[in-house]
């Protein structure tokens, strides 16, 4: 189905973008413990750019985990019934877990125009970064999150009316 395959492909380069800001994060860290204990001069930004970049890195991963199965499964339901069964089940969860995420999706995106109106910063540092560019990354990867899951809900619905497709839900 070209929409379950397009969501795919969004999950797979969300997982990539994610997998690749690990290198500034490393980066960032390896600057801090230098400038801290070679140069006795900390930053101020470092604790806040490691938070958001982990952070980064696991909202862009969700989806991705969806994707290739990476993610917490209760696996004796699955042995024990038929795979249209399972589909039930699964689809079901995907389709409740899908509509809390989009609702999710949809109060962070206004929760991001209003810190961005009030120029709200973290509060956590001197640095203090305003906080908005985060929490785009907030509503994008929970936004990703709750299309892979619709995806893995319609896989699990088409098995259920006997259509396999390719990279079914496993």
């Amino acid at each position: 189905m070209p929409i379950v395959h397009f969501i795919g492909r969004l999950s797979l380069w969300s997982g990539r973008l994610g997998a690749f800001v690990v290198l500034p994060l490393v980066l960032a860290m390896v600057f801090e413990v230098v400038s801290r204990y070679a140069f006795s001069a900390p930053t101020v930004w470092a604790f806040e750019i490691s938070y958001m970049l982990m952070g980064t890195i696991f909202l862009l991963g969700l989806s991705y985990a969806v994707l290739v199965n990476q993610h917490v499964n209760v696996d004796f339901i699955h042995q024990v019934l038929p795979r249209r069964g399972v589909a039930v089940i699964d689809g079901i969860g995907y389709f409740l877990m899908a509509g809390m995420l989009l609702w999710l999706t949809n109060t962070l995106i206004a929760n991001i125009a209003s810190v961005y109106r009030t120029g709200e910063g973290t509060g956590l540092s001197a640095w203090n970064p305003p906080i908005w560019p985060y929490r785009c990354i907030y509503a994008l990867g929970f936004g990703l999150f709750a299309l892979q899951c619709l995806a893995r809900a319609i896989e699990n619905l088409l098995i259920v009316f006997g259509y396999e497709t390719e990279g079914s839900a496993q």
